[in-house]
């Protein structure tokens, strides 16, 4: 899929990594560029049309699908990350916010969006993973149970897809220089080259793309003895 005449709608497109997307898919020559963010006066990016997007509201999801029929590249892209494990009954009600986002949202933008795909000739789909789709230190435990849920939840719908001509591609990047992130001392890469990499692989025509270093080192290592997901 080129990027060039495209369609494209971005889920949390107001900021970090979304942000970056609705700048890049402009840069390339999309026809037209729906920004969507649950807030869409928070949308400054020149050129993109914003939209009323929560992707845990089924009522804002099916709203945007009739709003934006003319779609063919949707980028799964909202997420959200709360910090602690799971063994306080405390963190329940945020491990069910960060599912309801970060796995639901996605089942709700696809379910709504694929007759949209199929009706203009399959286009794609792109989900934003994480390198902690394969690996959880503890830190955000919740976070990652609900990207690795994402994980296979890509790798189905990328088979259930196949059969109308809809591409799926999953972005796996480590920690990306955004809110997200803020305060952690660890090495970042910037949204813009996490999403230019994503671009690439999308008219490369690839399944999966590994952004950067922290996501090559971590798929690596799941097949090493003992795996990587066992030292965290």
């Amino acid at each position: 899929m080129k990027l060039e005449d495209a369609i494209v709608l971005i889920t949390g497109a107001n900021r970090g990594i979304g942000l970056a997307f609705a700048e890049a898919a402009l840069a390339r020559g999309a026809r037209k560029v729906y920004a969507c963010a649950r807030n869409p006066s928070s949308i400054t990016t020149a050129g993109a049309i914003p939209v009323q997007l929560d992707v845990t509201s089924d009522q804002d999801v099916t709203a945007a699908a009739r709003l934006c029929g003319d779609v063919n590249l949707v980028i799964n892209n909202a997420g959200i990350a709360r910090p602690g494990g799971l063994l306080n009954p405390e963190a329940n009600e945020a491990a069910r916010a960060q599912f309801d986002t970060n796995i639901f949202g996605i089942v709700r933008v696809t379910q709504a969006f694929a007759p949209v795909l199929a009706k203009n000739g399959g286009g794609a789909f792109l989900n934003v993973l994480s390198a902690a789709s394969w690996i959880n230190s503890g830190a955000m435990t919740a976070y990652a149970v609900s990207k690795a849920a994402a994980w296979s939840l890509t790798n189905g719908l990328r088979n259930e897809l196949r059969q109308q001509g809809t591409h799926v591609l999953g972005l796996h990047v480590g920690f990306v220089d955004t809110d997200l992130a803020r305060g952690l001392d660890v090495v970042k890469v910037s949204p813009q080259s996490a999403v230019a990499a994503a671009f690439d692989a999308l008219e490369a025509g690839a399944s999966e793309v590994l952004a950067d270093d922290r996501a090559r080192t971590v798929k690596r290592g799941l097949t090493a003895e003992p795996p990587i997901y066992l030292l965290a």
